[in-house]
């Protein structure tokens, strides 16, 4: 009688197996061509109430993050980049190539905290030094790493190239320079689009809330008129999607954008922006799920994590509140903010991009200018 040579599964092994293949799609899910909806899910009330749990304690905590002030919503998105950024890099990891690689995966956060110390430090450099003029060492020391971060980051980043062109091994070449345009590219989607989220947060916490919560409004809006109504489907690209929840989803987002920004009877101009913001939340924001939902049948997974439950990982929360964020910030420069330079929109500009020395400066230059001008005419 032949033996039977395969060694035996270990406990490790099938918990391995068993989280790979709880991210990835059904089998029959592929045979329904588009049919399977949830109204005809058998464990639909189980996931909506695991859902629904989920929402609330997430509800929960961005309320609290957006009353303990910017500062700490900035936090919030900077934490949120991160599990992204781990979501995606982990998509096309292969622990097999990586033990022969060591460090390898340092090299890919390497180029992220870079690209993050390059994006935030523009964005936030003259508002942090003129936070610190109080301690004039600490003053000194951050007035010098505003002046040299685009030297510190380039260096850094030629450093991770060199890192990446050293730690290069023969017969893993495809794998190698597939990892490095894989990490390019992350950090082009995640911090392209999340810089206007840190944008629209000093432009006033206003702009970063309703669009916010415009695309949640959306998202509930479509679980719930599809969970109930959805016969439809919509795309095939996302079979659980339905006409029924994107028409009740968008009528329910546009009303949302109308009524929110109002504490009273009468119509403000805020209102005609925020219903605009609606119907682009409603309208073309779902696209950037669409996107996420092609993106993942294309690597043959159900989800992008499994950090939120039964919602699946950040990334699958934050698809269309990055293209709504990148919207927002372009809608609020072009149609909000004045077009018209005043004396107050000038100095504004000049000096929020000055350190307070150099705004003494300005205002001594000034002075001995209209000082010139008024004994000129006399």
């Amino acid at each position: 009688m032949q033996k039977d040579n395969s060694a035996p599964s270990t406990p490790t092994s099938a918990r391995a197996r068993h989280r790979r293949r709880s991210n990835e799609f059904p089998a029959d899910e592929s045979k329904t061509n588009g049919h399977l909806l949830l109204v005809n899910d058998h464990n639909k009330y189980r996931s909506m109430w695991i859902r629904a749990f989920s929402s609330l304690w997430m509800l929960g905590f961005f309320l609290l993050v957006i009353y303990l002030g910017h500062l700490y919503v900035l936090a919030m998105v900077v934490i949120i980049q991160i599990f992204m950024a781990r979501e995606l890099f982990n998509l096309l990891r292969k622990a097999h190539e990586d033990k022969h690689l060591p460090g390898f995966r340092l090299l890919n956060w390497h180029f992220y905290f870079t690209a993050m110390l390059f994006v935030y430090g523009r964005i936030l450099s003259h508002r942090l030094v003129n936070t610190v003029t109080s301690d004039k060492i600490f003053y000194r020391l951050v007035s010098r790493l505003i002046k040299y971060q685009m030297v510190i980051c380039y260096f850094s980043y030629i450093a991770g190239f060199m890192w990446f062109i050293l730690t290069l091994k023969k017969k893993m070449y495809k794998y190698q320079f597939g990892q490095f345009a894989w990490t390019h590219m992350i950090l082009i989607v995640v911090f392209t689009q999340s810089a206007f989220t840190v944008a629209n947060i000093f432009e006033g916490i206003f702009w970063f809330l309703l669009p916010a919560s415009l695309i949640a409004v959306n998202d509930v809006a479509a679980y719930f008129f599809g969970f109930f109504f959805g016969k439809t489907p919509l795309i095939k690209i996302s079979p659980k999607k339905t006409w029924e929840g994107f028409i009740g989803a968008s009528v329910a987002t546009t009303i949302s954008a109308f009524v929110l920004p109002s504490t009273e009877i009468a119509i403000l101009p805020v209102q005609w922006h925020a219903l605009w913001l609606g119907l682009f939340a409603s309208i073309i924001a779902p696209f950037g799920g669409f996107f996420a939902s092609g993106f993942k049948r294309a690597f043959k997974i159900k989800d992008f994590g499994d950090s939120i439950p039964g919602h699946g990982g950040l990334t699958d929360r934050m698809d269309c509140q990055m293209v709504m964020a990148v919207f927002a910030y372009i809608y609020h420069q072009s149609f909000v903010v004045p077009q018209d330079y005043t004396v107050e929109t000038i100095m504004s500009e000049i000096l929020s991009s000055l350190t307070l020395e150099e705004q003494q400066i300005l205002y001594m230059k000034l002075g001995q200018i209209l000082q010139e001008r008024m004994f000129g005419r006399n």
